[in-house]
């Protein structure tokens, strides 16, 4: 973070926090929910080809004191600099995606989580309040092989999987109880990564025609109640009790109506969201 001083207070209020302020394992659950379900998921800096700044004055401008979101860059900055300021240690991580895919070694390490350490903890936890799926942690998890954890109602695991490297590799893995099985998310190593790696990749994800952030709307919204998905044309809800409803949006003014009244989100002036 440099010299700039993170403010807290904002902060909080944004996420709605009126909790304890303490490098504990409560405040950290306790925040990461409240982030999660406070400042939703979106790409609409990346759908106009621009990749979004992440210095932390333009993250707190747009996630705090703006009516936006942002993707896993924007977001899991902005927590890291909430969690030092409440006197945690953070070590920034990079994942390969692997929702869908047919191996590990077959996605790019595109996705930011944070490796946390709680004062008088022997584990440190797995924190990320900014992948934008279904299978996407609500609350951190310790970082722990083969056992099951439940955090506000999703159920996650960290196993190892076998590669050719010489660290670890983890993986998360999501129920989904569609199908009563365990689905890989992201996997990762422990090898901690700095700032200007993030602006790197940052800039490909933002501006790339290969990015599936630059071609199609792309927005996230999560409550206690259900899991909101703009995805391109099609919004899916997903209830608390696991059922899905899916529609297609029908035009462009439903699909500002949609972010501005469900998503909490107030995209740029004349921008255009249905791009397919």
């Amino acid at each position: 973070m440099s010299d700039y001083m993170f403010d807290l207070d904002a902060y909080l209020r944004r996420i709605g926090w009126e909790g304890e302020r303490r490098a504990d394992v409560a405040t950290l659950r306790g925040v990461h929910l409240a982030h999660a379900r406070a400042i939703p998921f979106e790409n609409l800096d990346a759908l106009r080809g621009q990749a979004p700044s992440l210095d932390p004055a333009d993250l707190m401008a747009k996630l705090v004191h703006s009516r936006r979101g942002g993707y896993c860059y924007e977001h899991n900055t902005l927590f890291a600099g909430a969690l030092r300021a409440l006197g945690f240690r953070v070590t920034l991580l990079v994942a390969r995606v692997v929702v869908g895919a047919d191996s590990i070694a077959s996605r790019p390490r595109t996705h930011m989580a944070l490796l946390t350490e709680i004062p008088g903890e022997p584990r440190p936890y797995l924190a990320d309040v900014g992948f934008g799926a279904i299978g996407s942690l609500l609350e951190p998890v310790p970082l722990v092989a083969d056992t099951e954890f439940t955090g506000a109602g999703r159920r996650h695991r960290l196993v190892h999987a076998p590669h050719d490297g010489p660290l670890e590799m983890w993986v998360l893995e999501a129920h989904d109880p569609g199908k009563d099985d365990w689905t890989a998310q992201y996997a990762f190593t422990l090898e901690p990564f700095e700032k200007p790696d993030f602006d790197m990749i940052n800039w490909y994800i933002g501006t790339s025609p290969r990015s599936p952030f630059t071609r199609r709307v792309y927005a996230q919204n999560v409550s206690a109640a259900r899991h909101l998905l703009l995805d391109g044309r099609m919004l899916t809800e997903t209830h608390a009790d696991g059922t899905v409803t899916e529609r297609e949006v029908t035009g462009e003014a439903e699909a500002h109506r949609l972010l501005e009244e469900e998503f909490g989100i107030t995209p740029p002036d004349g921008m255009t969201l249905l791009t397919d």
